[in-house]
């Protein structure tokens, strides 16, 4: 049985799917923090079959729960204060992202001038399509990385 210690502040991200710990891990720069992080691949689930868990032990501000969100909206976030679980979050899709996902079209402002932020739109949340803000390109990809 593995055995990894409890946390005094931080948070737990729970119920990620088996297998995309590490690829959370990095859309959320835990790599540039200077924090303690405990990441459990394929750990066993009732609910799931397999899941991953991320443990970090650092003030819960210094996370964008956007990128979360709009990776995987199912992911629940345990906020941890003085050991205790007080508060636990349930993901949503975000009105909009900035900078996580970059516009395919060619003909698109983002394209031409590189300072410009990457901003796409949540224009259908009941199908979860995101569209580019300045051309209205729908995005294709997998949010599910």
């Amino acid at each position: 049985m593995l055995n990894v210690g409890a946390l005094e502040e931080g948070f737990v991200l729970d119920h990620i799917k088996a297998g995309k710990a590490m690829t959370i891990y990095h859309d959320l720069k835990l790599d540039k923090l200077d924090c303690c992080v405990a990441i459990i691949k394929n750990a066993r689930s009732n609910k799931m079959g397999k899941k991953d868990i991320i443990k970090v032990e650092c003030p819960v501000d210094t996370m964008d729960l956007d990128i979360l969100g709009f990776i995987d909206h199912n992911i629940t976030v345990n906020v941890i204060e003085h050991g205790e679980i007080v508060e636990k979050k349930k993901l949503m899709l975000p009105k909009q992202v900035v900078n996580v996902i970059r516009c395919k079209n060619p003909r698109c402002i983002t394209s031409i001038e590189q300072e410009l932020d990457q901003v796409f739109v949540l224009t259908d949340p009941e199908n979860e399509v995101y569209r580019c803000k300045y051309c209205e390109e729908k995005y294709h990809g997998s949010r599910k990385k």
